[in-house]
């Protein structure tokens, strides 16, 4: 794949990525109905619902910075793993308040356009790895 078609790819899945999650941050922020009932039933309202927010926030930030964008995929990466498997290993389930599984589905999207994000951006992750080895880790 030509460098150029691989960077349009990405910032596609960025974009997509960032979209979803920016687009659930106020809902999350301002205690709205549905995301109160999801960390209810995980035991983690409202702690839990304010640390996926920043969580989800500080991901958004990192896609949409073309330098950091392969962390953004990575953290996007592991709030989404975190989330489905909270609707797949929990009363939750894949269904919530009778949205025919729309939240669940959005979190798919989501983490498979973070780890296309990863595997389209490993090298500037590789390259970020090895340059904070070297400033932390010195020979």
């Amino acid at each position: 794949m030509s460098p150029t078609l691989q960077n349009r790819l990405s910032w596609l899945l960025q974009i997509v990525a960032a979209v979803i999650m920016g687009q659930t941050l106020f809902f999350k922020f301002s205690g709205a109905p549905e995301p109160v009932y999801i960390f209810t039933t995980l035991g983690a309202e409202p702690y839990g619902r304010w640390l996926a927010a920043v969580s989800e926030l500080v991901a958004v930030v990192l896609l949409l910075w073309p330098a950091m964008a392969g962390a953004g995929g990575l953290l996007g990466l592991g709030v989404m793993s975190g989330a489905l498997m909270a609707h797949l290993t929990t009363k939750l389930g894949i269904e919530v308040l009778g949205d025919g599984g729309l939240l669940f589905a959005l979190g798919i999207v989501v983490w498979v356009a973070c780890a296309g994000i990863v595997f389209l951006r490993r090298n500037q992750l590789l390259s970020q790895a090895k340059a904070l080895r070297a400033r932390f880790m010195p020979s």
